[in-house]
């Protein structure tokens, strides 16, 4: 099925940072990751960004797949959600959301938008929340449909408080996750936020450490 730049058998143009899915590997069930340039990993290496670190979980049932691209807003996780469906056949959804704030805008060309567009210049927190708990319900109804589990994690901003039902990593996000204190690891303690090679993004110290969070907290339900 397609209609404009929807679709259900056909991911949207982009470089995702994962293999090839033609042919699909058999055997085990499919994982798909999905968020903005902090899970495909701007600036890191392959083996470096979180959805690296978690692919090494449960790998004898589970195959990852990073379809996080850079600039995504929650529409477009959305639109490469459903356009995996007949791809990938995801039996897992696992969704890293960006700001809330951002768009997407499909013209003749699709665009992902920030919020100092001034084509977003009208929207507010009120549209803002209410978007995201539009593309949370696309994802949920896709599960459903599917029969597929969810998990929602945060990249930058958290905004867990409005979708507590579900299976959400409440308290860390990428952004905020490092530097942290461990008695047990650490005799001086990290000051300062970990940085990627573009000097903008968060380094691989943060990656690493979210990736351990999210499978401490969603180990068990990973298989």
């Amino acid at each position: 099925m397609k209609y404009g730049m929807y679709s259900d058998s056909e991911l949207p143009l982009g470089d995702y940072r994962c293999p090839r899915w033609d042919p699909m590997p058999d055997g085990k069930k499919n994982v798909v990751v999905l968020g903005c340039s902090h899970t495909y990993g701007v600036g890191l290496d392959d083996d470096s960004h979180w959805v690296a670190h978690l692919s090494k979980h449960n790998t004898d049932r589970l195959h990852y797949w990073n379809l996080g691209q850079p600039g995504a807003s929650g529409d477009k996780v959305v639109r490469i959600l459903y356009g995996s469906q007949k791809v990938i056949h995801p039996s897992i959804v696992i969704v890293c959301w960006p700001f809330w704030s951002r768009r997407e805008r499909l013209g003749e060309h699709a665009k992902d938008l920030v919020s100092y567009d001034s084509v977003l210049k009208d929207e507010d927190e009120h549209t803002d929340k209410n978007n995201f708990l539009k593309n949370v319900f696309l994802v949920e109804k896709f599960a459903e449909q599917n029969e597929c589990k969810t998990f929602h994690c945060f990249a930058q901003e958290s905004y867990h408080e409005h979708i507590p039902n579900l299976n959400v990593l409440d308290t860390y996000t990428i952004k905020n996750c490092w530097p942290y204190w461990d008695k047990f690891e650490q005799r001086v303690s990290y000051n300062e936020p970990s940085l990627a090679a573009d000097g903008e993004h968060y380094g691989a110290e943060h990656h690493k450490r979210f990736a351990e969070l999210f499978v401490n907290y969603f180990g068990k339900k990973l298989k």
